[in-house]
């Protein structure tokens, strides 16, 4: 469970003899946020204190009081509160509730000498985080969902929460009408996006029609290796996580994987191990990533992509010293041709894997030192795998640049690699 940033905390104040349907409420309390999932609650008896009757109350031994104050204290993600909140309500006749928010500097589950065998429910995003629909969820009401929580993908389940499929960019590209990716309609307008719902809803398709099925799942009982060996082979960056009988329970992404690892790897109080067999950059780094000069032209850069079936691009100098990189949004969010049907088009297919279409884009005088992000986040061939841990998770990068002293490119490491490499350096330890 993730838990971290901001959240809300919310504080009860009761008495002891109060009660709930026969038992203590204070334990009722806890068994009804135990039950929904809640991070964790705690319950502090009071030594004194005194509430809306002004009756003092004191475990003194003298005048020793069978209803001595009761705090508890919960802190958790603000959807799951607004979500539990109404039900304690009902629960509490005579005390006192507050909700403040807080922010988590560090939430752990326990120490593991391996993270990569605790389980997937420790690291993954719970219910409260990740949304679903159901098979009869229209395509608007997907997109909708999809573009409200930032997310990639949307797990499909029946009307028992068992998990029947899931919808990725590529189903919205290829059978919804979508031209680009979900990710990049943050470059859009606000009436870009309500001309867009407002298509949609015209479609009479489902989530049922457009989803992927079967679908590759994680138990939540099973260990985080077993995750990320599933990503591997899969090539997947996020899995739908499931109970025995099938229920969706949430999800993990590669940078939950990350996180959990990067924690294990700043507990460590020796110095950083030399490099090992499939932990080094050099072993996991592919040297075949696609390259322009900081002049190259709109084109130049799309046919960069294309050629390379990747969705970035590395502008280096004569020297093959990197000075940016460019993504297919950096092109949407900057590049004077962003609305040009062409580029969308050429953009689309790049994600859905269709053959690139022969139409050459107008540059409008742009070149890729216009276009491309600065500074780039690289790291050296020779570093730890816990280095590039640590610059994905704390830069949010999907790709790292390798550079050698002088700063010249020698290959790209990705986070499919990453997590290859940490399957590989456990196998080995």
């Amino acid at each position: 469970m993730q838990l971290t940033g901001e959240v809300t905390r919310v504080t009860i104040y009761i008495g002891e003899s109060d009660r709930y349907r026969g038992a203590s409420l204070y334990m009722a309390i806890l068994e009804y946020l135990r039950r929904e999932g809640a991070a964790g609650a705690t319950v502090i008896r009071a030594l004194a204190g005194f509430g809306a009757r002004s009756r003092i109350h004191t475990s003194n031994i003298e005048v020793l009081s069978s209803d001595l104050p009761i705090r508890i204290e919960w802190i958790d993600l603000p959807q799951r509160v607004e979500r539990l909140l109404p039900q304690l309500q009902q629960m509490v006749d005579d005390g006192l509730i507050v909700r403040e928010p807080v922010t988590v500097v560090h939430y752990s589950m326990g120490r593991s000498k391996d993270p990569l065998e605790q389980p997937v429910s420790y690291i993954m995003r719970d219910l409260d985080e990740v949304a679903s629909v159901t098979t009869d969820a229209s395509v608007a009401e997907v997109v909708r969902l999809l573009l409200e929580r930032g997310v990639r993908s949307l797990p499909v389940v029946d009307a028992e929460r068992r998990l029947v499929g899931i919808i990725t960019d590529g189903d919205l590209l290829q059978r919804a009408g979508l031209t680009t990716r979900i990710a990049l309609h943050k470059e859009m307008s606000d009436d870009q996006i309500h001309a867009l719902l407002a298509a949609l809803r015209r479609s009479p398709l489902t989530a049922g029609e457009i989803m992927t099925a079967p679908v590759i799942s994680v138990r939540n009982d099973e260990t985080v290796r077993t995750a990320v060996a599933r990503m591997v082979k899969h090539n997947l960056k996020r899995l739908p996580v499931v109970n025995e009988e099938g229920r969706l329970m949430g999800m993990v992404s590669r940078i939950d994987v990350f996180r959990s690892v990067q924690l294990h790897y700043d507990r460590q109080t020796a110095e950083v191990e030399e490099p090992k067999p499939g932990r080094s950059v050099t072993e996991l780094m592919y040297t075949d990533a696609p390259t322009v000069g900081p002049n190259a032209t709109l084109e130049e850069i799309v046919r960069a992509l294309e050629a390379s079936r990747r969705r970035r691009v590395i502008v280096v100098d004569d020297e093959r010293r990197v000075l940016g990189i460019i993504t297919d949004g950096d092109l949407l969010r900057r590049s004077q041709q962003r609305q040009h049907p062409g580029l969308l088009e050429r953009l689309r297919r790049l994600v859905v894997g269709e053959p690139a279409v022969a139409q050459v884009l107008p540059s409008a005088g742009e070149r890729a030192a216009d276009l491309m992000s600065t500074p780039v986040i690289t790291i050296h061939p020779d570093a730890p795998l816990g280095e590039a841990l640590r610059l994905m998770t704390t830069h949010a990068v999907k790709r790292l640049p390798v550079v050698d002293e002088e700063g010249r490119l020698l290959g790209l490491l990705g986070r499919a690699s990453v997590l290859r490499g940490l399957m590989e350096a456990n196998a080995s330890a």
